[in-house]
């Protein structure tokens, strides 16, 4: 059931630089798109279309558009919430995709956080599924896509349950039913963290048991509680193929109450853990640590990812030498891609002769 290759979308330039500085230089900016651009990755979101006024971080997001170079086999797209949003971002098609972004349906199931994230109550939400279902009908699509907003739970409201889940899900699916399509893609958004091992897996499995049309889930859980990787493989070992992380588990939410603490599954991170399980992502990891070092130094703060600090698990010639001094801090951590200068002059106890060295 584990799929051969997995779609993992960088979220970095919008998830995560949308929580920091807003007074980070474009210039710098350009510099960590440009270095994503060369990991590998099959899609990368360059930011948000949002109102400057909510997300200050994205004021800068036309300029972007308009100067970074796209990278051969890459797919840029971005983030858009409403038509106003759709038009300034698709003003830079080909360059950036955001169409099959234009006609989902997205509910949360939490009143508060669509009030908080999306200035619109849960039931003006739901009222406007016909017009978008109506549109995409008249616009020739043939597959509908929903969006399940914030699931598991909520910090304003507490835990949802399942029941509550797949009524939500069943409502979406019966308004693209009455314009005869069918439902093809599900996406599980959880931006308060929510998420857990086992409730992502049983909310999957109830889902395609309930609904057999959908055979597509993407996964965009963020990582407040530090369970999401546990419940990325969850959905992995059910056959999900379509994930989103940052570089660092870089991201967090202004209006979940969590801030930073609110992010994501570093790309890195997960990109090892398929690479372990013999998943093909298309990303190099060397690549994708040092952009996580680029990372670093444009936000101006240490980041949370595990692999781009102590480094993929050696193999072959890459094993550390058996008389490697004393490693301590971070820096020095990082001589499985820096080298052995990082840690000159490092204490080196073991003498001739001794049980090391023979």
């Amino acid at each position: 059931m584990v799929p051969k290759a997995v779609t993992i979308t960088d979220d970095t330039m919008r998830e995560g630089l949308q929580i920091e500085s807003p007074d980070i230089p474009v210039d710098a900016k350009l510099r960590l798109l440009d270095a994503l651009g060369e990991t590998g990755a099959k899609v990368i979101s360059i930011g948000s279309f949002a109102h400057p006024k909510w997300t200050p971080a994205m004021a800068c997001i036309e300029e972007i558009a308009e100067r970074f170079v796209p990278k051969p086999g890459v797919t840029y797209t971005a983030a858009i919430f409403n038509q106003k949003g759709f038009e300034r971002a698709d003003r830079f098609y080909p360059k950036i995709d955001v169409r099959t972004r234009r006609f989902g349906l997205h509910v949360e199931l939490c009143d508060s956080f669509a009030r908080r994230n999306y200035n619109r109550s849960q039931a003006q939400q739901i009222a406007g599924m016909d017009g978008i279902v109506q549109a995409a009908a008249d616009a020739g699509v043939t597959s509908g896509s929903i969006t399940l907003g914030n699931p598991f739970g909520s910090n304003f409201e507490g835990p949802f349950t399942m029941e509550r889940r797949l009524d939500m899900v069943g409502l979406m699916v019966e308004k693209w039913h009455a314009r005869g399509i069918d439902v093809g893609t599900l996406a599980i958004s959880d931006a308060m963290g929510w998420n857990a091992p086992h409730t992502t897996r049983e909310t999957i499995t109830a889902i395609k048991e309930m609904f057999p049309e959908i055979t597509k889930f993407h996964m965009h859980l963020h990582n407040t509680r530090g369970a999401t990787i546990a419940s990325y493989y969850e959905a992995l070992q059910l056959g999900v193929d379509s994930f989103d992380t940052s570089i660092g588990g870089m991201g967090g939410c202004p209006y979940c109450g969590n801030g930073r603490a609110a992010g994501h599954v570093p790309t890195e991170d997960f990109v090892d853990l398929c690479h372990e399980m013999g998943i093909e992502t298309g990303y190099d990891l060397d690549e994708l640590i040092q952009a996580a070092w680029i990372a670093e130094e444009v936000v101006g703060h240490p980041l949370w990812g595990h692999v781009s600090k102590g480094g993929p698990r050696p193999r072959g010639q890459a094993v550390y030498p058996l008389d490697m001094p004393f490693v301590e801090s971070l820096h020095e951590a990082s001589h499985f891609l820096r080298g052995p200068d990082v840690y000159h002059g490092q204490i080196a106890p073991w003498e001739a002769g001794s049980a090391l060295t023979g």
